[in-house]
């Protein structure tokens, strides 16, 4: 009896295996699978205007107005003539579109890090920049933004 209850236990434990694997076909071909984004966030192509603040690699201060050419909860991407590195830290204030505001004039103010440079494809400027934002973000008033300018 002995050989016939382990001969039962081993189809068992085999059949349960096929029915596994056949269940993770299953789920594996229903997920939708995206292969050339390795992006964390969803990007949204939002021409934001923005100003954007930092220091070149020589030290010096450097402010430059832009439209953003694309947004995520991680980052933005936009283009500059100010010839900034990777690494550098910039500081952006964008400007909100007044139908998310109810009205007001309000922008974004968000500091982040240059991740990636790359030759602009449009619009003229010397470099498109990459930016990673920092968790520290605050929303202010236009004309606050303004008298701080």
């Amino acid at each position: 009896m002995k050989n016939s209850q382990a001969k039962t236990k081993k189809k068992v434990s085999k059949g349960k295996k096929e029915g596994l694997k056949k269940a993770a076909a299953k789920r594996t071909a229903t997920l939708p699978v995206v292969v050339s984004n390795r992006r964390r966030e969803w990007r949204f192509d939002l021409p934001l205007k923005a100003v954007v603040e930092g220091k070149l690699p020589q030290g010096e201060g450097f402010r430059e107005a832009t439209t953003l050419e694309n947004i995520s909860s991680g980052g933005a991407y936009f283009g500059l003539n100010s010839g900034v590195v990777v690494g550098a830290k910039l500081n952006l204030m964008i400007n909100l579109p007044e139908k998310l505001t109810e009205g007001r004039k309000m922008c974004l103010v968000i500091n982040g890090t240059a991740v990636r440079l790359e030759k602009p494809e449009k619009r003229g400027k010397k470099q498109g920049v990459a930016v990673r934002f920092s968790r520290n973000f605050r929303f202010i008033a236009v004309d606050q933004a303004e008298s701080k300018q």
